[in-house]
């Protein structure tokens, strides 16, 4: 099945998106296509891409967020496979407040396991769809910002915009 890539310029760098039918399937700062298309799972990885220049209510979502409002990137839908527990994990980080990041603790804990702190932590570490799915709201217990698959700079600008 074809893709559909689009480059968009932001504050934070070039922002890729990678969607099918309007969904997206991998997403992040980067300008490099290639970066995406490897955390896309194997099942879903499009036969052949297509560069376009607008995705619809995608591109709308992220200059939203660009622009002071978060909400929209939320209900975009989003496409990623995995086991149930990083599945949900997934669902849950859409749920966490702009401006209020958790802990991995605390997420584990929202995750339906407190005890899978490790199990959350990579739940982050292999989501595709950044921003979409915002991995960048879960900081450390001691408050610094842990890690972040496109530079600790871009999660630092995220959380201090939507701190804003």
């Amino acid at each position: 099945m074809k893709a559909q890539l689009l480059q968009m310029s932001t504050p934070d760098g070039p922002f890729t998106i990678l969607a099918r039918d309007g969904v997206v399937l991998s997403s992040g700062w980067t300008g490099n296509p290639g970066d995406l298309t490897g955390q896309v799972h194997p099942s879903l990885r499009p036969a052949s891409i297509e560069v376009v220049a607008s995705l619809g209510e995608i591109s709308a979502a992220v200059e939203a967020f660009y622009s002071g409002d978060p909400a929209p990137a939320m209900q975009v839908p989003v496409r990623q496979k995995s086991g149930p527990f990083r599945a949900h994990a997934w669902d849950v980080l859409r749920l966490v407040q702009p401006g209020s990041p958790v802990t991995y603790t605390e997420y584990a804990g929202l995750a339906g396991n407190p005890k899978a702190v490790r199990a959350a932590a990579s739940a982050c570490a292999f989501n595709a769809a950044a921003l979409f799915v915002p991995c960048h709201r879960v900081i450390r217990t001691d408050g610094s910002l842990g890690g972040f698959r496109w530079g600790l700079p871009i999660k630092q600008s995220l959380l201090a915009r939507e701190a804003a």
